[in-house]
């Protein structure tokens, strides 16, 4: 006898090629990882400053109104502090 919400063992068809699929996008994302990480040994040893350039990388990700809305914030805090 099965719990409630237990898969009762079958197994759907075309989780093989499921499987296969993630297996393949996995060794993708690995491969670019590391092309993402040799251009930034790249342009560290070409003088960039890499902590720099993945605060760039970040910020151009994100949402323009949401990073301008956190800048604001972030000068407010700043004003305080140093006033």
């Amino acid at each position: 006898m099965t719990k409630p919400g237990h898969n009762s063992g079958a197994i759907p068809d075309g989780t093989k090629g499921l499987v296969a699929r993630i297996e393949r996008l996995e060794d993708e994302k690995a491969g670019i990882a590391s092309d993402i990480k040799d251009i930034y040994a790249e342009a560290k040893s070409n003088g960039h400053d890499v902590k720099a350039l993945r605060a760039v990388i970040r910020r151009r990700k994100q949402d323009a109104k949401k990073l301008e809305e956190f800048e604001v914030l972030v000068s407010a805090y700043e004003a305080f502090l140093l006033s």
